[in-house]
């Protein structure tokens, strides 16, 4: 079967995996929501493939993206992250990782859920299903990611800016941006 998908993602077998399985497709789940919140900010300045390869180090090293475990992460625990290969050895980067855990854990308790504070955002708290043509279409940013790097940036967030909240919402389907011309828009 020759599926016809969104040029950014190339030949790559991770690469067109993510694509077909992840990217666009709506995710309510926390966890997950933290988990894509940690390797977004990693991925800061980077490609997106680079941290996809580093994916599976990352869960270990973060405590499978249990947000309360990666909280409570001491400076020891930042050492031991930072001496790992495996990941994109940035200390703001992990600094920011374990201090992005803690302010997860507030929007929680403020929100109920971290779900429920990105939809907060969201006209009539639904995702955008867009129908671009062309990959120049596609936005880098919006006034929506903006308004949510704005407010994660009050509340103390690091590495979260309006692009990288833009890719999150792609990541977790807050927006579909997923050709029109995709097999794997839905």
């Amino acid at each position: 079967m020759n599926n016809s998908r969104c040029p950014w993602c190339g030949t790559d077998p991770l690469y067109t995996e993510y694509h077909d399985k992840e990217w666009g497709k709506e995710v309510h789940d926390d966890k997950v929501l933290f988990e894509y919140l940690i390797l977004e900010s990693a991925q800061a300045g980077l490609s997106w493939i680079t941290v996809l390869r580093k994916r599976e180090n990352y869960r270990r090293l973060f405590a499978d993206f249990d947000v309360e475990k990666v909280a409570k992460f001491t400076e020891e625990d930042i050492e031991r992250i930072l001496q790992d290969p495996g990941i994109i050895r940035n200390r703001l980067k992990v600094i920011a990782a374990v201090n992005n855990a803690k302010l997860f854990l507030q929007v929680q308790k403020e929100f109920g859920s971290f779900d429920k504070y990105l939809y907060s955002f969201m006209p009539n708290g639904k995702p955008i299903i867009n129908h671009r043509k062309n990959i120049t279409d596609v936005p880098a940013r919006t006034e929506i990611s903006d308004a949510i790097a704005k407010d994660m940036k009050k509340r103390g967030f690091k590495f979260f800016g309006t692009t990288i909240c833009y890719a999150h919402m792609q990541a977790t389907g807050m927006v579909n941006d997923h050709l029109a011309n995709c097999d794997f828009k839905k």
